[in-house]
């Protein structure tokens, strides 16, 4: 074929495939098969490796990922990505209508449904994409333009050729590709997304275009953030728009003009949101005349001509079946419901934690009941209580643990029974998991298999067996393989060299978690100076209490605890301190971090905090000095914004430790 007929061919090829791609992954509806489509994009991409010079910006070819990158580089917005005020109720929907017709007069709504995903920026000068960024903290995001690239449904040219045209659309994972995600992640042990929008985020932010093309991620466009070369004056008419311009807009959009209409609209969405192949998590409403919303104005935080009505979580009943006991690493005993399987917020459940015994008695719970349930914050599933009551009163745990049969044990200050018994084996298993997990002594390939292999054998009996193994008794396991064996013998090994704090978590105190460990650490020095600390003198370090300061006191001075750090310092585990703390700028200072940032984890973040001399903290409060907000931050920024706590970005925040 010659260059001519090559050009020619190519350029007839490439329009069929993205009408044909825009018929299926845009419009659900396709006119050849899927075989027909592949064939003829085999034919595409011989051509242009045959003719590279007439590969098109545009074709098809090109969407299943590029180069990966090392770092996301940062996106200025011009329009800021901002966020909406939450209601809950109609009251506050009807209260929104009538504040709104004060201002303006005769005023139309457009309602539409929230879609839970992430929410992005897509620029297109001269009718191609130029630059495709996520939201970020509303002002600054990331380019994720290639990644981007590979959602079918977004359209690399546009039909008009507009100077600028940038719309604002939703990314999200359809609930489909999502399960089959997670039931992949498990099979290869991964830890799984919680919820598809946690998949979508996680997805677009793939510094491997390839692995976000596999994720099969979706669109909706919602808004149009600037534009220039065509005049547009309503909302409605911009979705209008853009839909014929060939982008998937935010489905089932409509115009009314009551409170009633957008009362009823919400009522109808919210009733078929579960039959949706997508999360929605809310509606929005906004004011549809632009020049209205210009009258209208913003407040600080939020434009005064919009509001998201938020569903409450959904709720369901089921049967339930029996009620397990789960003995954790410190004897706790949690009663765990197990019920007939429930769709609830895009996944199946089937079991949730009763808590203790006066959960089970409040919630007056038997076994054959009728139980409500539904997921906290559409992700951790919780009984809310019974509906029926097929069974006198309530279920009593038990008094010997089921485990080991130790009499059950429950002190004053504390609702959970614990298994007072150190050598019980379901206590062992759960601490020596806990020993190796990432956060305390991040013994790579050390999972709850890998523990309960070593334990059935008789290998290990306490966590400083685990400093005896060698690669012949590993062999003698089904398990593994000399690769295998020489890997674990080599994570057991460098362990040896953590620092003190993560062996202090390892050891699971109770009430002691990563952030007293290292306080505990930067006060004392050495784990032979933490042993000798009296109760008062650990209670005065700032983020200790009483019962904190008791139970590193108690433990330290208890006969198989002793003998266990006798054991790990004979085979050589660290016990000394070496501060991490570069200065102390941020002294008395609390950061608390929410959101995605843009470049590091929050533990980074938090790391460096530490490093500084602040306190990262989880929650918010008026002695908050700083909160470090990164993209889709939630509930944190909210209240901090309400406080009047300073917020800052990641870029600020790295000037700060400049």
């Amino acid at each position: 074929m010659d260059e001519s007929s090559a050009k020619k061919r190519i350029d007839e090829l490439v329009e069929t495939l993205n009408y044909h791609a825009h018929l299926y992954y845009v419009e659900d509806r396709n006119e050849i098969s899927d075989y027909e489509y592949d064939m003829l994009q085999q034919e595409l991409k011989k051509l242009e490796e045959q003719f590279p010079q007439y590969l098109r910006n545009d074709s098809p070819t090109q969407r299943v990922g590029g180069e990966a990158v090392s770092v996301f580089e940062k996106v200025t917005h011009t329009v800021q990505m901002g966020s909406l005020q939450d209601v809950f109720s109609f009251e506050q929907v009807r209260s929104f209508v009538d504040n709104v017709k004060k201002t303006v007069e005769d005023p139309r709504f457009v309602v539409e449904p929230k879609i839970d995903g992430l929410s992005v920026s897509l620029e297109y000068h001269d009718g191609e994409l130029s630059i495709g960024s996520t939201r970020g903290d509303g002002f600054v995001g990331e380019n994720v333009t290639e990644n981007l690239k590979t959602v079918r449904s977004i359209p690399v040219t546009i039909s008009e050729k507009l100077p600028l045209l940038e719309v604002r659309g939703e990314v999200y994972m359809p609930r489909n590709i999502f399960l089959k995600l997670v039931s992949e992640q498990e099979d290869n042990g991964e830890q799984p997304f919680k919820n598809p929008r946690n998949a979508a985020a996680g997805s677009l932010r793939q510094k491997n275009p390839k692995i976000a093309a596999k994720r099969r991620l979706d669109i909706f466009v919602f808004n149009i953030q600037q534009i220039e070369g065509k005049e547009i004056t309503s909302h409605k008419q911009s979705l209008d728009y853009v839909k014929s311009l060939g982008f998937k807009t935010i489905p089932d959009y409509k115009l009314v003009e009551t409170a009633d209409e957008i009362i009823q609209r919400i009522n109808e969405i919210g009733e078929s949101r579960f039959d949706l192949p997508f999360d929605i998590d809310g509606v929005v409403v906004k004011v549809d005349s632009f020049s209205q919303r210009e009258i209208l104005g913003s407040t600080a935080k939020v434009p005064k001509w919009a509001v998201a009505y938020k569903f409450p979580p959904e709720e369901k009943s089921s049967k339930l079946l029996d009620i397990e006991l789960n003995v954790g690493r410190t004897g706790a005993v949690t009663p765990v419901a197990v019920f007939e399987p429930v769709f609830l917020a895009g996944t199946s459940v089937s079991r949730a934690t009763l808590h203790n015994q006066d959960f089970i008695e409040e919630k007056n719970i038997s076994v054959g009941d009728i139980i409500k349930v539904r997921k906290a914050g559409d992700i951790i599933p919780e009984v809310l209580g019974t509906v029926e009551k097929h069974s006198q009163g309530a279920f009593t745990l038990p008094k010997e643990c089921p485990v080991c049969g130790a009499v059950l044990v429950r002190s004053e200050d504390e609702a959970a029974v614990r298994c007072p018994n150190v050598e019980c084996p379901a206590q062992i298993f759960r601490s020596i998991v806990h020993f190796a997990s990432k956060g305390a002594m991040n013994i790579d390939g050390l999972g709850p298999q890998i523990v309960r292999a070593l334990l059935d054998s008789g290998l290990i009996q306490s966590v400083a067996d685990l400093y005896t193994l060698t690669m012949d008794k590993l062999l003698d396991l089904e398990n593994f393989k000399e690769k295998s064996a020489g890997n674990l013998i080599s994570a057991i090994e460098d362990s040896k060299s953590n620092s003190l704090d993560r062996l202090i978590f390892g050891l699971g105190i109770r009430n002691i978690g990563q952030a007293s460990a290292k306080l505990l650490c930067e006060r004392f020095g050495d784990l032979g100076n933490i042993m000798k600390a009296s109760p008062e003198e650990i209670s005065e370090i700032d983020g200790f209490g009483e019962v904190m300061a008791r139970s590193v006191h108690k433990a330290f001075h208890e006969e198989h605890m002793l003998k266990l750090i006798e054991r790990l310092e004979s085979c050589g585990v660290n016990t000394g301190y070496e501060s991490a703390r570069v200065d102390s700028r941020f002294e008395g200072m609390t950061f608390v971090l929410t959101g995605t940032l843009p470049t590091m984890k929050r533990s980074e973040a938090k790391e460096l905090v530490e490093k500084f001399g602040g306190k990262a903290s989880s929650s918010v409060s008026k002695k908050t000095s700083y909160v470090l907000a990164g993209e889709e931050a939630g509930s944190k920024l909210t209240k901090a914004q309400e406080l009047g706590i300073p917020i800052i970005n990641e870029e600020q925040f790295l000037e700060m430790i400049k």
